[in-house]
């Protein structure tokens, strides 16, 4: 059979379910890249692919089941067996501790239109900047690797109970790692973007170059705890486990560094420094992203049952102070707190950040430039304890100034735990996470922040 739109797809899904309830989500996803080696273009690439999850809802006696059924879906027949498997196992799942009334009738002004795709022209200004960087860095012995992926999704949500819903996502991102020809000493950057209208490929390379300069002299130092600045995408990567491990359900059963032992939360508590702001908001123009719940499967911070819910701008710490807490309706009435479902963007503000990391180097008198974190992981839940790796540039501050770069180190340190001791902060800017913006959370804001005390709890031997 020939494709059809995702709008007959919702439609015709809908139709054919024989549950009680139907929720159909429809992702349509186009994406363009180039990936680049030893200043040279090595591969580019254009892809589409429609994928649809129907989750299927049945009463009974005892409550409402739910199950979903997902899978890649352009024609009448894929979404009528997705439909049928959604709706078999909805009749053999138990009843739904989250079960709540689905949300109704609300309709997109632009539910009718199509898909918004994106090609490779997305690239036309980008690809010859790309080019003269290339040239450049070769002609100063330097070799540039790296990719810049852009794509577009549009996501179309209907149900039985009359949503009708429509959002368009563009994410984009550029990454490239510097090194010398010898291969000793590296650097990295990354950008996250909407069209690339904002990317410059020479003032990155430009800042790439600076960096590898800072490296002519070594120093080694030992582990330790150090006066350090961290640039926002290494807060942007320590923010989003911030945000990711603050579900209400874990902390109210007390298995978080949100938790008010033994059951409860710490909302209403001040958890951080005054003049600290970490918020997710749908509508900020440079983050933005899908304004209502978009649920494949349940789990302790997300609801299928909460599907086409408005999203808000919601405050998780104010002035210090957490405030909310990531929930469904359903933890909500445990809480007994408002609902604040998970939202795909994340903005940490301070009150006195203001200049540019550049401003904190230059106000430091001995100390680290750490440029970018890597393999980051949870250590203990309870205090929000991570670990990872420094790598690509790891740099000595004396007076002010760079002098050298520093071997790598391991790190032990609680994000929770840095928002209380940080000193200075910059203003807060678009940043991408080295370690989750490419295929996880690619929309955040944040400052850059020096740490007196960060702890270099080893030497790593990573570049």
């Amino acid at each position: 059979m020939s494709a059809a739109t995702p709008q007959e797809l919702v439609e015709r899904a809908l139709a054919a379910s024989t549950a009680d309830d139907c929720v159909v989500i429809i992702h349509d996803t186009t994406s363009a890249n180039l990936r680049w080696a030893n200043n040279t273009l090595t591969t580019n690439g254009q892809m589409s692919g429609r994928t649809a999850t129907v989750v299927s809802f049945v009463a009974s006696g005892d409550g409402v089941a739910a199950a979903s059924t997902s899978g890649s879906a352009t024609t009448v027949d894929e979404i009528a067996g997705i439909v049928r498997a959604a709706d078999a196992a909805a009749r053999l799942a138990e009843p739904a501790e989250d079960a709540n009334p689905l949300v109704r009738d609300r309709t997109s002004s632009d539910w009718d239109e199509p898909a918004t795709p994106t090609d490779i022209t997305v690239y036309d200004s980008v690809a010859p900047a790309l080019g003269e960087a290339f040239g450049r860095a070769a002609g100063a012995g330097r070799l540039l690797y790296g990719f810049v992926d852009h794509a577009v999704t549009t996501t179309y949500l209907g149900s039985s109970t009359g949503l009708r819903l429509r959002h368009v996502q563009p994410t984009g991102h550029f990454a490239c790692t510097a090194k010398d020809t010898a291969l000793t000493t590296s650097a990295w950057l990354g950008a996250a973007t909407r069209d690339f209208a904002d990317i410059d490929p020479l003032a990155l390379d430009d800042e790439l170059a600076r960096r590898l300069a800072w490296a002519a002299r070594r120093v080694d130092l030992p582990a330790g705890r150090y006066d350090t600045i961290l640039p926002p995408t290494a807060v942007a990567d320590l923010m989003v486990d911030t945000y990711w491990y603050a579900g209400a359900r874990d902390a109210w059963e007390g298995q978080s560094v949100y938790s008010q032992r033994p059951t409860g939360t710490r909302i209403g508590e001040r958890i951080t420094d005054p003049g600290v702001h970490l918020m997710s908001d749908p509508t900020l123009p440079d983050v933005a992203c899908t304004p209502f719940a978009v649920v494949g499967s349940s789990d302790s911070e997300r609801s299928v049952f909460d599907n086409g819910l408005p999203l808000a701008r919601t405050e998780w710490i104010r002035d210090g102070e957490l405030t909310s807490l990531i929930q469904t309706r359903h933890t909500a009435t445990m809480t007994e707190q408002p609902a604040t479902p998970y939202i795909d963007n994340l903005v940490l503000e301070i009150d006195s950040g203001s200049g540019t990391i550049d401003d904190l180097v230059a106000g430091t008198e001995r100390g680290l430039l750490v440029t970018s974190l890597w393999y980051i992981r949870l250590v203990d839940p309870q205090s929000l304890l991570l670990t990872g790796l420094t790598r690509d540039g790891v740099y000595l501050v004396e007076n002010g100034e760079i002098t050298g770069a520093v071997n790598n180190f391991r790190w032990n340190e609680s994000p929770v735990d840095l928002l209380g001791r940080f000193t200075h902060a910059s203003a807060t800017t678009r940043s991408f996470s080295r370690e989750w913006g490419a295929d996880y959370f690619p929309r955040t804001a944040t400052p850059a922040l020096r740490i007196p005390d960060f702890n270099m709890s080893s030497v790593s031997q990573a570049m």
